[in-house]
């Protein structure tokens, strides 16, 4: 499930859509255990909230949630450490450049060792779901930054923080675009090409805190603690880097 605690890294990650009984949401949750050592993603959630542990976890992940869309949540076996990963399904009408998609979440806690691994799990999901974009960010700047993404006629109040507005989904032209930032940032060659990443004049900062993937993309991070937007160092290292990349969110298109 997506992140609902103030002491959680939510990674949210944006790929083509599943078709058939294909490998990635397999491919995901090995990247995730190769990156965090002794990792084993064998349990799942019952709809009383009870942890059951899952022994045909290949055929549970074929067999896709009960709606047909996306891939069932898989989950650890340890309540000090958990670490969530699910998949679902956006249709066409609610995605950019009216392609359907697979919305990836996935959990880290908030300390020392998830913070650590965040950037190479980010990573791992991204590539193993052949992702376009990516992010993780703490729980409470996410908050923040979803709130960024405006449907005017439903919610006419401007994004807090003196961030900019950003469109919706449906309103951006192409699903390599990413719809907004985080802390932590996977962008595919595509995305990176499409909102103008790198530019060696630019970027220099960027790049002292970003990293090539063995596909060709990025992993950036914007401030080398979580983000925190209560820091105001924090708070403009975002800003700028909506300055720098207009694209994002569709905001160079009217």
């Amino acid at each position: 499930m997506p992140a609902t605690q103030e002491n959680e890294i939510a990674m949210t990650v944006y790929a083509p859509a599943l078709v058939g009984n294909e490998g990635r949401p397999l491919a995901i949750v090995h990247g995730m255990e190769r990156v965090l050592p002794g990792l084993r993603l064998e349990w799942t959630i019952s709809s009383e909230g009870k942890r059951i542990p899952v022994p045909q976890r290949e055929a549970f992940l074929a067999r896709g949630r009960p709606n047909g869309r996306g891939f069932p949540l898989l989950r650890n076996g340890d309540d000090d450490f958990r670490v969530t990963v699910t998949g679902l399904e956006l249709p066409a009408g609610s995605s950019p450049g009216g392609q359907a998609q697979l919305e990836i979440h996935a959990v880290l806690p908030l300390t020392g060792d998830g913070i650590a691994a965040a950037a190479e799990v980010l990573e791992a999901v991204a590539e193993g779901a052949r992702a376009f974009w990516g992010h993780a960010t703490p729980f409470n700047a996410g908050v923040d930054i979803a709130r960024q993404t405006k449907n005017r006629a439903a919610n006419p109040q401007p994004p807090p923080r003196g961030l900019p507005a950003l469109k919706p989904p449906w309103n951006i032209r192409s699903p390599e675009i990413p719809h907004r930032l985080g802390w932590l940032n996977y962008w595919s060659d595509a995305a990176a090409r499409s909102i103008g990443f790198p530019d060696t004049a630019r970027d220099a900062e960027l790049l002292s805190r970003a990293r090539r993937t063995s596909t060709g993309g990025w992993v950036v991070r914007l401030t080398d603690a979580p983000l925190e937007l209560d820091n105001p160092a924090h708070l403009d290292a975002l800003k700028q880097a909506y300055e720098r990349f207009p694209e994002i969110g569709g905001r160079a298109t009217p």
